[in-house]
């Protein structure tokens, strides 16, 4: 049986200042994990991971995600190297299509975003592992590369993707799995079965992790912790990207008619059913986060990464509170 943990994610847009107390906060607090990922024009994955891990002794720091195309893979691999060698069994990268519109933006759109991931993933777990690799892809080409300083502890790579092609891509060739917000029990469900379908495909056996980000806020007046995140719940649900995670939810009509009558973003925001923000996140009272993030690990996660939607003022006074009152009862 896999162990379940808990995580949190520092945002990259929030202060770089405060990175390295950040990552001592999170460990202070009993979490498992610090989640850190690469958002353009932010700030670094490989630069910010390397000093959460520096700052903190004992928590896993987590890449989830930086885009396959923003590198070459044999130096993402140089990169992850370093530090599964400096920080053994503390590191743990992945990989994603990054945003299209982003990849454009910086010339590395690949002609398909499938390809690039498989070429990327398959060609990045072999260079950690120490073998020589020879690639002619779409969009990955290697020729007899092999790593001079492989690490020995070799680092799972996990894949953070959406929809189901994606889903089934890394069943089929990561080491694990990272689902983002709108995390919902219909959606981990959903995933689980095509990263199944993709295992099955591969012939491969054994478990396959699987991280899930949710949106976090807890108060002793739950109400007050779910109308603290309906601004950002709103936000992203009204994200015509999100449209992949919100489909199994089956509020797809019901989502398009309250945008279409709404007078605005903020008019939109009030419109939102309340049971939505629970379907989607974890809130309210200690206990009720507890019972919330219990059915997401029932539903398949493994690694649960909390993300608190607010702001960056609230930060701190979330992650101190989760380890006070969540942790325990999640762990009891």
């Amino acid at each position: 049986m896999v162990e379940r943990s808990v995580g949190v994610v520092y945002r990259p847009e929030f202060p770089l200042e405060g990175l390295g107390d950040a990552a001592r906060r999170a460990e202070r607090a009993g979490f498992d994990s610090l989640w850190l990922f690469e958002d353009c024009f932010w700030t670094g994955g490989i630069a910010t991971s390397a000093v959460a891990l520096a700052a903190s002794e004992r928590i896993t720091v987590g890449l989830g995600i930086m885009p396959a195309v923003s590198r070459n893979p044999a130096i993402a691999a140089m990169e992850f190297a370093t530090l599964a060698r400096l920080f053994p069994g503390r590191f743990l990268p992945g990989i994603g299509h990054g945003v299209p519109d982003w990849m454009r933006q910086i010339g590395a759109a690949p002609p398909s975003a499938l390809a690039a991931l498989e070429e990327t993933l398959t060609a990045v777990r072999a260079l950690l592992s120490g073998e020589k690799v020879t690639i002619e892809g779409r969009t990955v080409r290697l020729d007899g590369v092999r790593l001079d300083a492989p690490p020995a502890t070799v680092p799972l790579v996990y894949a953070g993707v959406q929809g189901p092609k994606s889903l089934e891509l890394t069943g089929r060739v990561a080491d694990g799995t990272i689902l983002s917000e709108p995390l919902s029990v219909d959606y981990i469900r959903m995933a689980r079965e095509q990263i199944a379908a993709g295992r099955e495909r591969a012939g491969r056996d054994g478990h396959h992790p699987v991280i899930g980000y949710t949106w976090f806020q807890v108060d002793d007046d739950g109400d007050a912790a779910r109308e603290r995140l309906r601004p950002t719940v709103a936000a992203n649900i009204g994200n015509p990207a999100t449209r992949t995670l919100l489909e199994p939810l089956g509020v797809l009509p019901e989502l398009d008619a309250l945008r279409a009558n709404a007078a605005d973003d903020a008019d939109f925001a009030r419109r939102v059913p309340a049971d939505w923000i629970d379907r989607v996140s974890v809130a309210g009272t200690p206990a009720e986060c507890a019972e919330a993030a219990r059915r997401l690990f029932d539903a398949g996660i493994d690694h649960l990464v909390l993300l608190p939607g607010t702001d960056h003022a609230d930060w701190d006074g979330q992650i101190d509170r989760a380890g006070q009152d969540l942790l325990p009862l999640l762990r009891g």
